[in-house]
């Protein structure tokens, strides 16, 4: 059986771990109560032997501390009062709420260690009423906001909708007069102004629609919608003034913005309750019109527009009912530990704790409240109302999605192809090793057409390999990953999918690289042979884009539109996944440029002279290995400017100038590699210094957030997600060293006979691990950050922009 602290530990929201009872530590406060209660009943053992020879039971109470202890050895029964009282203070601050203070009533064996468990308990109460509190408020002015934004776009779906039917020339069916009757009508179409006031003549006066010029437009400069004046519609003087009322409302408005019209109709029969609304919605329309340009289109309504509001309408309600479930879900676990630690100290005390304090934990804040709940039945109601066609079940899916479940299909297959490829990879590496390969006596030219493809796809699948192993650290360690990429619930792959997505290409890889080999080996190099590895890669991009239904489709065209943001960068809003991204690129560097020259080696068609050399004479492929080398850290820089350009916070400027001395970095590097000179070298050691300081400092400062001086742990962080702490030094040791892989191209050190592209396939292993490693490190760090604000729902940018009432 589970015991109920990994229970609660597993189900607790990530982020809000810090808000929930905090029972491991109410544990050791029981058990190190429990230690004293065994001490003093030994000395309580050894007291009563003795005394029992000079005294009777009753004269013992001369030992206050044991005499509970004795009174049960003496067959007593307690007290008939309760062992403790529970104060409730009311505090001046509302948003605390109240202070529960628990006073002993009865001498327990140690009262000052009792004293300080209840203390605790106290503390964890108040806490956990504080927070619900807050984020109870929280949600529950969203859910107000969302049902504006709701009441808007409905006014502006039926404008779009009578405004389609009057281009038709049809009539829309009138609607239920129980509910226009309450209900308000915005109307946000755009007419010229002869077609407005030949609209109106037929209307009577006191109904007649009003047209303000863009000058009489400005003079109202924001009134509030009790201080409309009304305006005579040919020459704009005002000529009568009337508060807006329920029996004083006029049946439309109509404001003018350099020819264009805005009409807004209310009803008579507009309640009260509903003005307010809409004196907000009409304010801010009326603030777009006043900054409508020289053509007057500032402010246009059509589908697309309505579309992406109602979409993104739909993704807020969606992230509202997951904040209410998860308050639901920290109401029932901390009521669970509540329950759990009293009757843990019950037994351990022998009194009756728990009915006396349950009362007051039940009777508390965020227990008796149920607005969360009855705001969760209103979304649930809303959403399948405005989205699912009052189809309940539909809504729920969208709502709260069922975790995909992991098949055990999926664990075989896994253990098969990993069989598989270690199979084949010895095989590989025998036959290659009887061919003489990888040396720097060996032909050429299988180092030069052949193993650029599978040392590309080798880097390659070994980051997805550590990607899965990410995964599984993060799940482990309680890492919300899937939250911080913004990955849906029902899509994003297990750690399961991805090892098997790796071993099965790489049982392809090695597979073919085996038969080509082989292939080699017998004597036949015709050009169908060299064709076989590119034939490989071919298949994998084709696999990439394939828009059918298999093959995990929607994480394919999520990575594909997460390359299509870092290629286009600053174009894209920079989201975590973008950068994230970002950064696995640099450091797969030399995988693009075996990809450059694999792809200029099969389109220009060398391999069918075996031509391996047309690729490095040619000027522009040299021009391209410059771009390749320091691509990704342009891409990175870009991004950094963007942040910069949407937050405005400095640190992402410092945090470009790290990528334009990395860029700096790699054309040292790639001009060094084409002229080995004096000059070239030194350059390559500056650079390469001052971006590897550069680079360390961020690593273990910004992205890691370890090396502060006043931690609690010697120059980590306060908070660690891992218990050793020795772990964090060791990965940052790691990290330094996987840094200077760069001296190798300055000190051109050999591994005996070894081909040098085989050391340069070794150093971009080693570069894909140091990144796996720091993308664990880098997510804790932002989960931790995350965590320190109580961030466990996105908040949704609302598409109508709201005024204040005041």
């Amino acid at each position: 059986m589970v015991k109920f602290s990994k229970q609660f530990e597993a189900q607790l929201v990530p982020e809000w771990k810090e808000a929930f009872v905090d029972y491991r530590q109410l544990k050791k406060e029981l058990r190190k109560l429990q230690r004293l209660k065994q001490n003093q009943e030994k000395e309580a053992l050894t007291v009563t032997k003795d005394a029992r020879k000079r005294t009777s039971c009753f004269s013992l109470s001369s030992f206050p501390r044991m005499s509970p202890l004795v009174r049960r050895l003496c067959g007593r029964s307690p007290k008939d009062h309760g062992a403790i009282q529970v104060h409730r203070k009311l505090t001046s601050s509302a948003s605390r709420g109240d202070v529960y203070e628990t006073e002993l009533l009865e001498q327990f064996f140690d009262a000052e260690a009792a004293m300080d468990f209840f203390s605790m308990l106290d503390a964890q109460l108040n806490k956990v009423n504080q927070f619900y509190k807050g984020k109870e408020k929280e949600y529950l002015d969203r859910g107000e906001s969302l049902e504006k934004q709701m009441l808007i776009l409905t006014e502006l779906k039926a404008t779009l909708k009578q405004q389609q039917y009057s281009k038709l020339g049809s009539v829309p069916k009138e609607e239920d007069p129980s509910i226009s009757s309450s209900s308000m009508s915005l109307q946000c179409g755009f007419s010229t102004e002869e077609e407005e006031s030949t609209r109106t003549e037929a209307v009577d006066l006191q109904d007649q629609p009003l047209s303000l010029t863009k000058s009489d437009l400005e003079k109202f400069d924001g009134a509030s919608l009790g201080e409309w004046t009304q305006l005579d519609q040919s020459t704009g003087v005002k000529r009568d003034e009337k508060k807006l009322g329920i029996s004083k409302s006029f049946s439309a408005r109509t404001f003018s913005c350099q020819g264009r019209n805005l009409r807004m109709e209310i009803p008579l029969t507009t309640p009260s309750r509903a003005l307010s609304a809409l004196s907000l919605a009409w304010e801010d329309l009326v603030s777009q019109y006043k900054k409508c340009g020289s053509d007057g289109t500032k402010l246009k309504v059509n589908k697309a527009t309505l579309q992406h509001a109602e979409k993104m309408i739909k993704r807020a309600f969606i992230e509202l009912y997951k904040g209410l479930d998860y308050l639901r879900t920290f109401r029932t676990l901390n009521m669970s530990a509540f329950m759990k630690i009293l009757k843990k100290f019950d037994k351990v005390t022998n009194q009756q704790i728990l009915p006396i304090y349950l009362r007051v934990v039940e009777s508390s804040y965020f227990n008796i409240s149920d607005k969360a709940l009855k705001k969760a039945d209103e979304v649930e109601e809303a959403f399948a109302e405005h989205f699912m066609d009052n189809d309940q079940g539909k809504a729920m899916k969208y709502l709260k999605p069922h975790q995909r479940k992991e098949s055990h299909a999926v664990t075989f297959f896994t253990g098969l192809f990993a069989g598989c490829f270690t199979a084949l990879f010895a095989g590989y590496i025998g036959l290659a090793h009887m061919a003489g390969l990888y040396t720097r006596q060996t032909n050429p030219v299988y180092m030069e057409t052949v193993y650029p493809v599978f040392c590309m796809l080798s880097l390659l699948f070994l980051h997805l390999f550590l990607y899965g192993c990410n995964i599984l650290t993060w799940k482990r360690a309680r890492i919300n990953y899937c939250f911080i990429f913004e990955f849906a619930p029902t899509q994003e792959l297990k750690y399961r999918d991805v090892f098997l997505a790796c071993a099965t290409c790489m049982t392809a890889v090695v597979g073919v690289m085996l038969a080509h080999l082989y292939i080699v080996a017998k004597g036949h190099s015709s050009p169908q042979v060299d064709a076989i590895p590119g034939l490989l890669l071919l298949i994998f991009l084709v696999l990439l884009v394939c828009p059918f239904n298999i093959l995990y489709r929607s994480t394919r065209y999520c990575f594909l539109r997460i390359l299509r943001n870092i290629v286009l960068a600053p174009l894209y809003k920079v989201v975590m996944v973008d950068f994230f991204m970002a950064d696995q690129l640099c450091s797969q560097v030399p995988m693009l440029r075996s990809l450059e020259y694999v792809a200029c080696y099969y389109i220009t068609g060398s391999y069918k002279i075996h031509d391996y050399n047309f690729c490095h004479q040619s000027k522009h492929y040299r021009d391209l290995v410059f771009a390749v080398s320091f691509l990704p850290y342009y891409w990175r820089a870009m991004q950094c400017a963007r942040r910069w350009f949407d937050e405005g916070e400095g640190s992402h400027l410092v945090n470009l100038g790290k990528y334009v001395s990395a860029m700096i970095a790699a054309g040292a590097k790639v001009a060094y590699e084409r002229d080995k000179g004096v000059g070239w070298l030194a350059l390559l050691i500056i650079t390469s210094s001052t971006a590897t300081i550069y680079q360390l400092y961020w690593d273990f400062v910004k992205d890691w957030g370890l090396l502060q001086p006043r931690s609690r742990n010697p120059w980590l962080r306060d908070e660690l997600m891992l218990r050793h702490k020795v772990i964090y030094y060791f990965s940052m040791g790691v990290n330094l060293v996987f840094r200077l892989a760069w001296l190798q191209t300055a000190l051109h050190s050999n591994f005996g006979s070894v081909d040098y592209r085989v050391t340069g396939f070794f150093l971009a292993a080693l570069e894909v691990i140091r990144r796996g490693q720091w993308n664990f490190y880098r997510l804790e760090n932002e989960h931790l950050n995350n965590a320190g604000k109580f961030r466990a729902v996105k908040t949704v940018p609302l598409p109508f922009h709201e005024l204040d009432e005041d």
